[in-house]
């Protein structure tokens, strides 16, 4: 069977064909958000839509027709446009935007637990923009609802439970839009999409060549999760992208009875198939792949991500050095967005070297926080943990998270799992698979990374703790 898989990203947009096992044909096209200023993350919907259609294009084209597409996507963005023409209303806001943080203090001393990574207090900002007396006839969306418009021209308005969830608009079961969420903060009922199952068949691909079925549609976390074939109580995948997020597959019962735990993780709808829900557990790092960013274009430490390899592997240890990587804030557990990235131990001696080797060592440490974190809040201890993400490719970085982890780390047979299981969700809604079980079956990692040493816990978080709430304003937004 052969799916269309269109990822769209952080910062590309990737249109893959596979049969959930292997991709056979590839696009990639870097769509870097905008940051107008700091904290500003925005992106521009009618070049996203074209580079899907594009990409997606090619791809289908080269194989000679699929039997069906897949979206997967960033989740927490948003997207406003109308109705009538489809044209976007203002920029689409990154899920990485941190200009509605005086709206989110606002709500939250009303009582109403809203952050600024949730797609709803960005959909707020938008319409107060751009539709203030909320008269006009405007559609909001999150990625995959832009995608799956655009590729269904105009026939389908829809959103899956995975990314509805993380708009902090759902309710508390996960099924339906929260009436009394909505109107405490002023979004109309009829710009919302349609919640439907995460797979079946929802639209027609119109806008490709073969009009092929629209039949799964998962946030990117969860895809990755299916696609490492995590889809029983108790398996565990850590992807490494912009952020990084550990997702453990928890079954039928929401996991946490609060929007997030004392200990920072949060419940996530995994899954939904035939009207039920999967859950999960997932903790987040806000800040991983963008610390690289981070060395290449604004410090000049390397050219590009390949020489991190060879400068972290030239040193034996960090000499002294720690990174916390807390460029945007600090995630699970902390959720301090007032956190701010730190060095600490430089020397006379201190070399490049070093510090790479050190924002290595600062990202595993956070993976290691979240790890502690989602074990507490599942109930399952997690022996071998399955990882993906551009950081994977890297053998020096994942011989120090197998270290930091003290597991056995597991790496998917492709770099992004994504791909992956959004084409198992197609591939379920067409028949492929007989159960959920022949898909963990399936699985068969790339390598199988076991620990060799093991790390100072307590000297990171004595260094977590002196970067914790720099700017004290921000910090004390929290869920």
């Amino acid at each position: 069977m052969k799916i269309c898989v269109i990822d769209v990203g952080t910062s590309s947009i990737r249109s893959a064909v596979t049969d959930g096992h292997r991709v056979s044909c590839f696009r990639q096209q870097r769509t870097p958000p905008n940051m107008p200023e700091p904290g500003l993350v925005e992106f521009d919907a009618d070049e996203m839509a074209a580079v899907i259609l594009q990409s997606a294009t090619e791809v289908v084209e080269e194989v000679g027709g699929v039997d069906a597409v897949a979206v997967t996507n960033q989740r927490g963005s948003a997207v406003v446009w109308d109705r009538k023409t489809g044209e976007p209303v203002g920029p689409a806001l990154g899920w990485q935007d941190l200009r509605t943080v005086g709206e989110c203090l606002a709500w939250q001393a009303e009582g109403l637990r809203l952050v600024p990574n949730e797609s709803a207090t960005k959909l707020v900002w938008l319409l107060d923009q751009h539709n203030p007396d909320r008269t006009r006839d405007l559609c909001f969306g999150t990625v995959d609802t832009w995608a799956v418009w655009c590729l269904s021209q105009g026939a389908s308005h829809v959103v899956d439970p995975s990314n509805a969830a993380m708009s902090g608009m759902l309710s508390d079961d996960g099924s339906r839009w929260s009436d009394e969420i909505t109107k405490q903060i002023g979004v109309p009922a009829h710009c919302l999409p349609e919640i439907v199952d995460s797979t079946g068949v929802v639209g027609t691909a119109t806008a490709l060549p073969g009009a092929p079925p629209i039949a799964g549609i998962i946030g990117d976390q969860q895809s990755s999760l299916i696609g490492q074939r995590c889809v029983l109580e108790g398996l565990a995948k850590l992807t490494f992208g912009t952020g990084a997020f550990l997702d453990v597959c928890t079954g039928s019962d929401r996991p946490i009875a609060d929007k997030r735990s004392d200990r920072g993780t949060f419940p996530i709808v995994a899954w939904q198939e035939n009207g039920a829900i999967v859950w999960g557990v997932e903790a987040m790092m806000i800040a991983a792949g963008s610390n690289m960013s981070w060395l290449i274009d604004d410090v000049g430490l390397l050219g590009d991500p390949a020489e991190s390899t060879e400068m972290a592997d030239s040193v034996a240890d960090t000499g002294g050095v720690v990174y916390v990587p807390a460029l945007y804030g600090l995630g699970t557990p902390h959720w301090d967005f007032g956190a701010r990235a730190a060095l600490f131990g430089i020397t006379g001696g201190t070399t490049a070297a070093h510090i790479v080797r050190a924002v290595f060592e600062g990202v595993a440490q956070r993976a290691a926080d979240l790890l502690e974190a989602a074990e507490a809040d599942s109930g399952y201890h997690i022996e071998q943990i399955r990882v993906d993400g551009g950081m994977s490719q890297n053998p020096v970085f994942i011989q120090i998270l197998a270290d930091t982890l003290g597991r056995t780390v597991e790496l998917c047979p492709v770099p992004e799992g994504t791909a992956l299981g959004a084409a198992v969700l197609a591939g379920r809604a067409l028949g492929q698979w007989s159960s959920w079980q022949e898909v963990a079956d399936s699985w068969s990692p790339r390598a199988v990374v076991e620990p060799q040493g093991t790390v100072d816990r307590e000297r990171w978080r004595e260094a977590v703790g002196r970067a914790t709430r720099w700017y004290p304003e921000l910090s004390d937004i929290g869920l």
